[in-house]
């Protein structure tokens, strides 16, 4: 008796690990599963209970978690990797557009790319524009040029289009002038064109000089979606991004994206439970002039540390800070083919008022900026903040930096700042080095001395205008230096290996934001995994481009399948309204 209670008293000490050993709910075996974790780099199995990774290992270990009710999943040898975390995309505003837009994103033929708009206008009904809303270039077409207005108008008819070219230009077709009442009347808008002919009448170019202002404020007059259209848009969004092995976004936020009216398609799937990414979102000032009125209004009406729980998972959909855009003074546009902006001499000071204001708060923020002589001024005005009310690790970073200097490397870093860095140079790598020269993009941004000198350090696309919103396209930049066009832009010496940018594009995020349990397969992380169609770690340069899903986890729900996992994962949504050319071409175009 003696003895028995001794062996119960042993059990009871060790957590009763024998007699109440937790069991799995869902489990993956046979994959070659990349955890990320430096005490276990690869295993062959991972066990999930809830939304959190109970144990990695082999499959004799990890099978002994599976019980009566336990999935099993087999990944059939697959290369299996932790979510990706794109730590800089537009999803709340992109989602609700998504499916009223054409997606040139892969297309490699400017032929295939009119072809399409020829067969779109013939389904676009009465009432409805065709629209092409970046993601693309001339350099990844065969033809390696831009569309003209007489190919588009031929493809499209008198179906209203518009062409969004990055942030740089757009075209209307001479229907889209007719609806949009541009005329020989209509003035140039502050730093933007809209072309003339000679007999002084549009020609339908619109040319940002380098104000994007022209750009978006017309793709912002052409019509949405209805309630329902836009709920199955935001959802057709999100599986998208799931088909490409996206777990996480940090959503940062947008021109003519209102807080809190245009969020409410996203906080209503939130409350059903049904966002299938991780959705910390940041708030955009929209208008020049009302920063500080709308950052003193936005702090008073949400507690920045209250995450809420919406009953069904933890997705992480909240309010995240202030940011990309502070103040107007501030914003130094992407737009290679005009020289710098030099920004105003009121950046400083409106700047401060707003910075002030959320560091007092305890609002993390983020800074768009693209070259160093923004990012100098940026951080005066940080670094006087710091000295008046310290900073005290409140996370905060700066977007882009494409030119960035050591030295102010070096001062963020002393800041407790970060970068988060996107693949802009991947479609904009050409127009650079036309304008700046090649040895200026050798390091442009210097993602591999960013890492070097410690900076906390994401990846992500800035999808879906100045950039493609396909992650693979970005792991491809930065590991081989490479445009989407082959130009090779980046130095082979400052691009990353694939292990370590695989990291910047998972765990690294995170640590923007100071979130130190996602990003890994390890015990106690947040379960989002993928399952891809090809080895990241083996295939062809090439080839990376073109990897999807063959099954996506996130917060330990299988939230995508492909046709070989159908039966495990939720049955693809039927996209509506029916001319959507998601329908018919879907997303990103794979080779």
């Amino acid at each position: 008796m003696k003895s028995l209670n001794k062996v119960i008293l042993s059990l009871l000490l060790s957590g009763g690990s024998v007699l109440y050993a937790q069991k799995a709910d869902l489990i993956v075996t046979n994959g070659k599963i990349t955890t990320l974790d430096g005490k276990n780099a690869e295993v062959q199995a991972v066990a999930i209970s809830g939304n959190k990774i109970l144990q990695t290992g082999t499959n004799a270990q990890i099978l002994k978690l599976k019980s009566g009710n336990t999935k099993v999943i087999d990944a059939k040898g697959n290369r299996v990797i932790p979510g990706l975390f794109d730590s800089h995309l537009h999803v709340i505003r992109g989602g609700r557009f998504y499916n009223s837009e054409l997606r040139w994103d892969g297309v490699t033929s400017l032929k295939r790319a009119l072809q399409m708009l020829k067969e779109q206008a013939a389904r676009t009904p009465k009432g409805q524009w065709i629209r092409v809303v970046g993601g693309w270039n001339e350099y990844q077409f065969e033809e390696k040029r831009l569309p003209t207005l007489e190919e588009i108008n031929e493809a499209t008819g008198d179906v209203p289009t518009f062409i969004l070219y990055l942030y740089a230009k757009a075209w209307l077709n001479k229907a889209g002038l007719k609806q949009l009442n541009i005329t020989a009347d209509t003035p140039n808008p502050n730093q933007g064109l809209i072309e003339k002919d000679n007999d002084g009448n549009p020609t339908g170019l619109l040319v940002a000089e380098p104000n994007a202002f022209i750009l978006y404020s017309t793709l912002s007059k052409l019509p949405e979606f209805s309630h329902d259209e836009k709920i199955n848009s935001t959802l057709q969004y999100m599986t998208e991004l799931n088909r490409l092995g996206v777990t996480s976004v940090m959503d940062a936020g947008g021109g003519f994206q209102n807080f809190p009216d245009d969020y409410g398609i996203t906080d209503e799937l939130n409350k059903q439970g049904k966002i299938t990414v991780r959705l910390p979102y940041y708030l955009f000032a929209q208008k020049k002039g009302t920063e500080m009125a709308d950052y003193t209004k936005w702090t008073g009406m949400v507690e920045i540390e209250d995450h809420g729980h919406n009953g069904h998972n933890d997705v992480d959909y909240y309010v995240s800070g202030g940011g990309e855009n502070l103040v107007a003074d501030a914003a130094d546009f992407e737009n290679f083919l005009f020289p710098r902006p030099e920004l105003p001499p009121t950046m400083e000071k409106n700047m401060k008022n707003v910075l002030e204001l959320l560091v007092k708060k305890h609002w993390p923020f983020r800074i768009h900026a693209t070259y160093n002589e923004s990012i100098s001024r940026d951080l005066d005005v940080i670094e006087t903040i710091n000295k008046e009310t310290p900073l005290n690790g409140l996370p905060w970073f700066f977007d882009h930096a494409e030119t960035i200097s050591e030295e102010n490397m070096r001062r963020i870093k002393a800041l407790g700042g970060g970068i988060s860095v996107q693949h802009r140079m991947a479609y904009q790598g050409e127009s650079f080095i036309h304008r700046y020269g090649k040895k200026q993009a050798l390091a442009a941004p210097p993602v591999k001395r960013m890492l070097e000198l410690g900076l906390p350090v994401g990846l992500g696309t800035d999808g879906t205008r100045v950039a493609s919103y396909n992650p693979w396209v970005a792991l491809y930049w930065i590991t081989s230096g490479k445009t989407v066009g082959g130009t090779q832009v980046m130095a082979k010496d400052k691009t990353l290996d694939r292990k370590t940018a695989l990291e910047v594009f998972t765990y690294g995020g995170f640590g923007l934001i100071k979130n130190y349990d996602k990003g890994k397969i390890q015990k106690g992380y947040y379960a989002d995994l993928v399952i891809l169609d090809k080895d990241y770690f083996s295939v062809g340069e090439e080839d990376i481009k073109n990897i999807t899903a063959k099954l996506t986890i996130v917060d330990g729900k299988v939230v995508y399948g492909d046709n070989e996992y159908r039966t495990v994962a939720p049955a693809p949504l039927e996209v509506i309204p029916q001319w959507s050319p998601v329908k018919y071409f879907g997303g990103y175009q794979k080779k």
